[in-house]
């Protein structure tokens, strides 16, 4: 089950307190203070995980408490240290305040790490006469995870333009493929490897008019495609839905652009599906004519038109090349 968002709880250990303690042997006339210091709290650190896909963990795991550090006590023994708590994050989620809503942290990259909570220092004991103080408690906050897929290319389009057949067709994914809307409801990644390269390409659930309002859960998809390099715009050319191919395509871009103005920029190769069907090509010659641009015709059922499509998405990612 793929999952995208959550919110957690996390409340860092408090500090142990200090002691204090009076020593006097036999051989001394007055007592030493030797009362020692508090141990810190647990620090509360995400950690970016290649391993790992969804969110879906903290679903069923809200609260993240840590260990309080251990008091001090006498003949200047500090109080042990509390350990670390790490909480592993799918590489690419974005960690943000509830109640602010600001970013916090960008987690892209594996191993890469963040304090989410830091735990609370130890209070002071009473040697060398210092004031004997309480141990400060640790940090807490209430964050929501937002998982954003880190692809090459992203693939959009309507519900029921062969987003996911397209991407089966080309890569090692294996999506749920049915001849009826919103088929897919979650993200699909897929490796595509050809010659010398090799990228990533997400396979994004079917947008609607208003998803940049969240309509259809269409604002909690379009952030999929905020870290693309390269949005494949699918269409169906065939207008198997009763649609119209150029209204399709303007209606995604300006989705596309109210969403954000650089997703709106953001570079596209239009693909023109279902080729194989009837009144196709007598719509794409229409489309043609109305955008001034180049226009990849492919069947994904069949399999046809996709090599010149993978060879010019090669073109547009040589960083991808080896």
């Amino acid at each position: 089950m793929f999952v995208d968002e959550a919110k957690i709880y996390v409340k860092a250990g408090d500090g142990g307190d200090g002691c204090r303690s009076l020593h006097r042997d036999k051989y001394q006339r007055h007592a030493i203070p030797d009362g020692g210091d508090g141990g810190t709290g647990t620090d509360i650190i995400a950690v970016a995980d290649k391993n790992l896909a969804t969110l879906l963990d903290f679903h069923y795991r809200r609260h993240f408490t840590g260990e309080h550090g251990r008091h001090g006590s006498g003949n200047n023994k500090k109080g042990k240290d509390a350990q670390e708590l790490i909480i592993r994050l799918p590489c690419g989620t974005v960690i943000k305040n509830a109640q602010t809503g600001c970013v916090l942290a960008d987690l892209s990259n594996d191993g890469e790490k963040v304090v989410l909570a830091k735990g609370g220092r130890g209070g002071t004991g009473n040697i060398r006469n210092r004031p004997v103080k309480e141990g400060e408690p640790g940090e807490e906050r209430h964050l929501i995870l937002e998982l954003k897929l880190i692809a090459d290319v992203g693939v959009v389009g309507f519900p029921n333009a062969g987003k996911s057949t397209l991407l089966c067709a080309v890569s090692n994914a294996r999506s749920k493929i049915a001849a009826y809307p919103f088929t897919t409801k979650a993200p699909s990644l897929g490796v595509v490897k050809a010659g010398d390269f090799s990228f990533v390409v997400a396979d994004i659930p079917g947008l609607i008019r208003g998803s940049h309002q969240g309509r259809g859960l269409g604002d909690r998809f379009l952030r999929h495609i905020e870290r693309t390099k390269l949005i494949l715009h699918l269409l169906d050319m065939a207008g198997t839905e009763g649609r119209d191919p150029y209204e399709d395509y303007t209606a995604i871009n300006n989705e596309l652009g109210l969403f954000g103005r650089e997703l709106g920029k953001r570079k596209q190769i239009i693909v023109a599906n279902k080729m194989d069907l009837p009144g196709a090509q007598e719509n794409l010659n229409r489309f043609k004519q109305k955008v001034k641009r180049n226009v990849y015709p492919v069947s994904a059922l069949k399999k046809e038109g996709l090599e010149d499509l993978i060879e010019e998405i090669g073109k547009r990612l040589p960083a991808h090349r080896n």
